[in-house]
């Protein structure tokens, strides 16, 4: 019977990413016949990467206004140059920007497979979940809007994303090494990647201290120890509990002898910002760090969106409620708290203000800059938001939701520029490790999806537009 369902599973899954695949084809093309041209960022990936295509790798060929690692171009290239051997096609043919585009259509092939087996590794094996709830998560996520969208341009979202994921897989198999390694190509891609192998090396340590948690919770409770009273007693066990284990050298040797690898890659990151003189190579002055702590509230709105079958619902405001009216006087400092990070540290990026075809621009230009109170009257949705998200990972450690928060906060905070793009990784993270939610609400996720899909790439192929200076054609996108 086991063997029939596993099988059974495995076709279901092999319809749905030949079903996927065949619809990105279809996109693809249509996006080819009608971008002939590098557009938006391209503008700097595909001159170089046809650079790199044809051999030429010195630094006096690298573009200044580039700010991420070559690992783009680097696996392009080694992905098309042997079409030119096996195939004997013209170098004019690989090096084209449809050959160069079609490299992220293959990353999104592989980030489906990689989604499917984080679901079967990630959820607990002793839930029973059906092998459609699984199926539906991964197809969901496979055609996340703002994720998907980049897998039909040549930017770094895709292959971003594929080594994250296949760090994160094979840090949850325990292969460490592996692990490292992979999150040193993602640190390849985009600097930032940096983090996410952190929180690979995060997660492992997360498991061993709640290991350890636990077994101090049963000695407790064997010793009968008088529990801890008082306000903030839950947190005062566990900063005493983190204090006494970090003092434990065996404790410390253990978890040195399994993070090693992402140590060393830490080390070799730091040596890279010493020697670079920082994290953004090429154009800084445009990606200057800063300290954006409604970053924070924008992912919690991001996050609130796309995942509204699971995180909004009226039994979840009445809990809310219920909550900010038990606990009155802690949710009136966190409300006053948050209203003080808007008022003293929302920026507003030039390129947010300036290029009219992202859809932040829009958002920023007739929402927030103008009704100026209207980023102070959003503080009770950011709130909500960001409890509701904290309360769907309950399942999970404290330990863990701990690393993923740190992780979070070292990821989007310091970034001037709100695009959306920078949340893709740390919301698909998040994603993977809600519990499965039912298979009515993932129905409800992936239709929404589709529609918000079809919207997005008919404006982006049908409604163009120019501007008074140029003759080029501009579009709307994410």
């Amino acid at each position: 019977m086991g063997a029939g369902m596993a099988q059974l599973e495995g076709y279901y899954f092999s319809a749905a990413l030949s079903c996927t695949f065949l619809v990105s084809c279809l996109l693809f093309s249509a996006f080819s016949r009608a971008l002939r041209e590098p557009y938006m960022d391209e503008i700097f990936h595909l001159p170089q990467a046809q650079r790199y295509c044809e051999g030429h790798f010195s630094l006096s060929q690298w573009d200044p206004m580039i700010t991420t690692l070559p690992g783009l171009y680097l696996l392009s290239v080694g992905v098309v140059k042997p079409a030119n051997w096996i195939f004997g096609w013209s170098e004019h043919v690989v090096c084209s920007i449809g050959m160069l585009r079609f490299v992220n259509l293959l990353f999104s092939v592989g980030n489906f497979y990689l989604l499917y087996l984080l679901f079967r590794k990630v959820q607990p094996r002793h839930k029973a979940a059906s092998s459609i709830q699984r199926i539906l998560s991964t197809l969901t996520l496979a055609v996340f809007p703002t994720l998907y969208f980049f897998n039909f341009l040549y930017y770094t979202e895709a292959g971003s994303m594929f080594f994250t994921l296949f760090a994160y897989l094979m840090c949850l198999y325990g292969n460490h090494k592996t692990s490292a390694l992979l999150g040193f190509c993602g640190f390849m891609f985009r600097q930032t990647n940096i983090i996410w192998a952190i929180f690979c090396a995060g997660n492992v340590i997360s498991q061993k201290l709640t290991e350890a948690w636990k077994t101090e919770l049963q000695k407790k409770k064997e010793e009968r120890l008088p529990p801890i009273k008082g306000p903030f007693s839950e947190f005062r066990k566990i900063l005493q509990f983190l204090l006494a284990y970090s003092t434990s050298f065996k404790n410390l040797s253990i978890l040195f002898l399994l993070t090693w690898p992402y140590i060393l890659l830490m080390f070799l990151f730091c040596a890279f910002v010493v020697v670079n003189g920082g994290i953004v190579i090429g154009d800084r002055s445009s990606h200057e760090a800063c300290l954006h702590f409604p970053q924070l509230f924008y992912f919690f709105s991001f996050t609130l969106f796309f995942s509204f079958p699971h995180l909004l619902s009226p039994s979840k405001i009445r809990a809310f409620l219920c909550l900010v009216w038990k606990r009155k006087i802690h949710f009136f400092v966190i409300t006053l708290v948050s209203i003080f990070l808007v008022w003293k540290f929302t920026y507003a990026h030039k390129y947010l203000l300036s290029d009219n075809r992202h859809y932040t621009f829009y958002v920023w230009k007739r929402v927030f800059q103008k009704y100026e109170i209207v980023k102070y009257l959003l503080v009770p949705v950011y709130i909500f938001a960001g409890w509701t998200i904290a309360d769907s990972l309950k399942s999970k450690s404290i330990f863990w939701n701990l690393m993923f928060f740190i992780c979070l906060f070292t990821v989007i905070v310091p970034q001037k520029l709100l695009e959306f793009r920078y949340f893709i990784l740390p919301y698909i993270i998040y994603r993977l490790n809600i519990p499965l939610p039912p298979t009515s609400r993932l129905v409800c996720e992936l239709g929404c999806y589709a529609v918000v899909n079809f919207l997005t790439f008919y404006i982006f192929l049908n409604k163009t537009f120019q501007w008074p200076n140029s003759q080029d054609i501009q579009r709307f996108m994410w």
